[in-house]
């Protein structure tokens, strides 16, 4: 059988050769596996099953985006129920299509022309038509010959060169109207050229043919995790005077390549982990080359001439080693070896759970199409509440609810939109809601409350006690903190306020308060508030903490008044009093010890005066024995105070002892 061509100059040769060599290949049939269940997570994946049956060895195929199918590879599970076996699983090479195409005997990458295909083939044997004539021959290559046209310029004529038999025949391409293949395996290796390069223009499209072996009918599985939109939640939450109820939908995408017809679909909120590696695209591995061992061709050798049984000009007189030596010298190669380089191989070395699951039966979208899908409709148990957090707004509550899950189903975060009185009121959010448990949402502000915070007392700090602990005074101190919110209801109807007061770190609520809730960050008091009246609500925490200080190193001022604080024991104030009073008596005693180093210091400074006069006045006169007579005085009173002074020395140390010793083992409350 052979492949005809219809030629038309100056076409692409690819445009010629497709409707020629694409030989019309029926399908052949695959067994329908539907999809039966799938499994979607708030993960960005999903897991999808298809069932059937099967009958003998049969294939199935499975068609997937580019995108899914690296997943695919890595998840796929199949599974012949009844005595089968899977034989294979297959599917398209993700190679280039330009290294694919380059990878036939025809090499069709560059969309060729006519003369350059032809070329190709050179040494191929063809038939082609020629103005009725048939002629058979081995192409010999195509080259452009000038030939005149008329009385114009002469042109470049595209001319085949044929072998037939032993005549060499030159065809201009121009006047060719089909040209046949002769051989069928020349024909087979472009037909598959032209069927990669037909397969490549659905690059998004990738199917997956899984092949069954066995006997009779038998039921067949597969599964497989591919990524998929996350599933979503969306809620109406319509309230009434007695009764309140709650609408949950799921929203779904089908994004697959299948049908869903009647499947049964899992919607799971947890975090799988998850990751993608790219297992479609055949990798190559860098391979180190590796020269062949060769050796130099040796050069012709030139021999100097010598004189028989002499040494000029010679080197027969000399050892092997001198011989090698002359022969570099000389120039001439010893070793002409080349030189080989090791190259060592290049290693590079690379290295949660469900939280709420809803399935739903019976479930049927078509491929590419989304979907709401009912979740709940219950009633539901609702407290209506005006919502106060002054970081929020700071003059009105929102208008809100607390809802609580009496469902019995596990609810998925999500926006919800609030109907009050039959008509809508507002947009919420909630987070995930497990049956029995309850949440706050607002959807409005709420304009009949006003909210006026106030701090203005600020901060109070008050001594709590104070103990004495080996000489140490600690004392232990509050802080109080008042908010006073004033709720005003202008409305018409009585309302429950809910106000969140901000939880200051390292402080406690003081006065006995209970909050009805408390967050990680937050405490809720809750109030009524009758219609057109005003309420406020005070709020106070407090802060305990210690002050210590060492009363040896203790000023006499802050020790006094430590000691008439009443805030403080009784006990504790004595003590404090006492070591004042010796901290005094001993600041007495250094005063004078200070008053007598004063006292010294000025009649040394005198007595310097004096012993510079001393050296003008003649040491026989009247005056001079004046002079001396008074350094007699000053010095034996230098003398009266110095005594004076160490014995108040002596007593300011008794008093500093008898203090340390006292403080020392002092401990109180």
């Amino acid at each position: 059988m052979s492949l005809r061509i219809p030629l038309q100059l100056g076409s692409p040769a690819l445009a010629l050769l497709v409707p020629a060599f694409l030989a019309a290949q029926a399908p052949s049939p695959h067994t329908l596996l539907p999809v039966r269940a799938v499994t979607l997570f708030s993960s960005g994946v999903g897991y999808f099953e298809h069932a059937g049956t099967v009958h003998g060895d049969a294939t199935a195929e499975l068609r997937f985006t580019a995108a899914q199918i690296n997943d695919v590879l890595k998840s796929l599970t199949l599974a012949d129920l009844d005595g089968g076996r899977i034989a294979a699983v297959t599917y398209p090479s993700e190679d280039p299509v330009a290294r694919t195409l380059r990878s036939f005997d025809v090499d069709i990458t560059a969309n060729p022309d006519m003369m350059t295909l032809l070329n190709q083939l050179r040494g191929a044997s063809v038939t082609v038509d020629v103005q009725g004539d048939h002629v058979t021959g081995t192409i010999l290559g195509v080259e452009s010959r000038r030939r005149a046209m008329g009385a114009g310029n002469p042109v470049d004529v595209p001319t085949l060169n044929l072998l037939t038999a032993a005549t060499i025949r030159s065809v201009e391409l121009p006047s060719i109207t089909s040209l046949t293949l002769d051989d069928p395996q020349l024909q087979g290796e472009l037909s598959k050229a032209l069927a990669a390069l037909a397969q490549a223009r659905d690059a998004d499209r990738k199917p997956i043919v899984v092949n069954f072996t066995g006997n009779g009918e038998r039921r067949v599985r597969v599964g497989y995790v591919a990524e998929a939109p996350i599933w979503k939640a969306s809620y109406r939450l319509i309230l009434g005077d007695k009764h309140s109820s709650l609408q949950g939908w799921a929203i779904v995408e089908n994004q697959t390549e299948s049908d869903w017809n009647d499947v049964s679909l899992t919607l799971v909120s947890g975090r799988p982990i998850s990751f993608i590696m790219d297992l479609y695209k055949p990798i190559y591995v860098q391979r180190q080359t590796v020269a062949l061992d060769l050796y130099e061709e040796l050069m012709p050798q030139l021999y100097r001439a010598g004189l028989a049984n002499g040494v000029i000009g010679g080197t027969a007189g000399l050892s092997l080693s001198q011989k090698f030596d002359a022969a570099s010298f000389s120039g001439k190669g010893v070793d002409g070896g080349i030189a080989q380089g090791r190259v060592g191989p290049s290693v590079h070395t690379a290295r949660t759970g469900a939280l709420f699951q809803y399935t739903i039966p019976g479930v049927t979208l078509a491929r590419q199409k989304s979907a709401m899908l009912p979740l709940v409709t219950d009633t539901m148990s609702v407290q209506r509440l005006s919502i106060y957090n002054a970081g929020v707004l700071e003059d009105h509550p929102l208008n809100g609810v607390r809802l609580r899950n009496t469902s019995g189903k596990d609810l998925l975060q999500g926006p919800i939109t609030v109907f009050d009185g039959g008509s809508y009121a507002g947009d919420a959010r909630i987070e995930d809601l497990p049956a029995g448990q309850s949440r706050l949402l607002s959807y409005g502000v709420d304009l009949d409350m006003l909210v006026h915070p106030d701090s203005r007392r600020g901060i109070v700090s008050s001594i709590v006690t104070a103990k004495i602990v080996k000489g140490v005074l600690l004392v232990s101190r509050r802080q109080l903190l008042e908010m006073r919110y004033t709720i005003d209801n202008h409305g018409l109807k009585e309302k429950t306020v809910l106000v969140e007061v901000p939880i200051l770190a390292g402080w406690k609520l003081a006065d006995g308060m209970t909050p009805v809730e408390t967050t990680a960050t937050e405490y809720r008091f809750e109030q009524s508030v009758a219609a057109g009246t005003e309420l406020a609500l005070p709020v106070t925490q407090e802060q305990l903490y210690q002050e210590s200080m060492r009363i040896l190193a203790a000023d006499t001022v802050a020790l006094l008044t430590y000691s008439r604080n009443g805030e403080i024991p009784a006990d504790v104030r004595a003590a404090l009093a006492r070591v004042a009073s010796m901290k005094a008596a001993l600041a007495d005693v250094k005063a004078e010890i200070a008053a007598r180093d004063s006292e010294i210091e000025a009649i040394s400074t005198e007595q310097g005066r004096i012993r510079e006069n001393m050296k003008t006045v003649d040491g026989k006169s009247q005056y001079y024995e004046r002079l001396l007579a008074k350094l007699n005085d000053q010095e034996s009173r230098i003398e009266a105070l110095q005594q004076e002074r160490a014995g108040l020395i002596a007593k300011r140390d008794a008093q500093q002892r008898a203090m340390e010793e006292y403080l020392e083992g002092l401990t109180i409350g």
